[in-house]
């Protein structure tokens, strides 16, 4: 671990210990664990000694492009010119930060989802110059550490942010019409179509309602909300064809149609075992229900 000084890597890696002791003790990490984590790590004096023999190395510098260059830059001047360079970014384009890197060819985005110890998800950005090789060792690594990742375009947001975003644009807009209220939107997402997100994508809950009930809600969207909600021409296309989705024995996902059964019967398993989950933990500590916040307001 390197930080801006040894002080702050030596602090950061008592952290790192530490929270993973607490998780132990929260049954949420396999015990001995953290004993695993402090025998794993070490607190260098900069960063050109940490980077000096790795194979694997981790850019997590805030996001700002002239802290990521200064990063990058002594990073890639010290390490082997065989090591891998990832930057742990959000947004950031990897085209433009490969541009800060000696030997671009070697370098490529891994986006972990916070918090990181428990998120499975990890995107994988390489950017044109990464060799495929580089790009197949990354994702063997994080596979091997127990996350799953995906190999996605570089774009801004790359796919995560810009579908948080989205959401989230959409969110603050109504608000700001005053539909509703933040806890209200809150509840329904978490209470609603948020909740099947854990099993099915986007995609395929498009597939299983039907494609052609997709395109009719967006003839009402289109007509209160403008093109915004135009519907999607891919959308169009697939429906002009023929193509309805699940029952149709087509869709975007390819799931077969003959199992349907199958993938309803897992579906209401699903859901069952995650109403169980939520009403074992109870709320989250702290969050009123848009209920209980009307209530209060009035």
């Amino acid at each position: 671990i390197a930080d801006v000084s040894s002080e702050a890597a030596a602090a950061s890696l008592a952290r790192l210990v530490d929270e993973a002791r607490t998780f132990e003790q929260q049954g949420l990490f396999e015990p001995g664990s953290a004993d695993t984590i402090a025998r794993g790590l070490r607190a260098a004096e900069s960063i050109e000694e940490a980077v000096s023999n790795a194979d694997y190395i981790v850019e997590a510098v805030p996001e700002r492009i002239d802290v990521k260059a200064a990063a990058l830059g002594r990073i890639s001047a010290a390490a082997r010119p065989d090591a891998i360079i990832t930057s742990n970014t959000s947004a950031m384009p990897i085209e433009r930060l490969s541009e800060l890197v000696t030997g671009p060819e070697r370098f490529l985005g891994v986006h972990w989802m916070n918090p990181a110890p428990f998120v499975p998800g990890v995107e994988i950005i390489p950017s044109s110059m990464t060799r495929p090789d580089v790009i197949e060792a990354a994702e063997a690594l994080i596979a091997a550490v127990g996350k799953s990742p995906s190999r996605v375009s570089d774009q801004a947001g790359f796919v995560a942010n810009r579908l948080q975003y989205a959401l989230f644009h959409e969110a603050v807009r109504m608000v700001e019409e005053g539909s509703a209220t933040p806890g209200e939107i809150d509840q329904v997402v978490s209470d609603s179509f948020g909740f099947r997100l854990p099993f099915f994508g986007p995609f395929a809950m498009a597939d299983m309602a039907g494609l052609d009930v997709y395109v009719g809600a967006y003839e009402s969207f289109h007509e209160a909300y403008g093109d915004r909600f135009a519907p999607p021409s891919l959308l169009l296309d697939r429906v002009a064809d023929g193509d309805l989705g699940l029952k149709s024995g087509g869709g975007f996902t390819g799931m077969d149609a003959s199992l349907l059964a199958d993938i309803v019967r897992y579906r209401n398993r699903a859901y069952a075992a995650l109403t169980k989950l939520r009403a074992e933990l109870g709320p989250v500590p702290g969050r009123r229900s848009s209920t209980d916040a009307a209530a209060a307001d009035s």
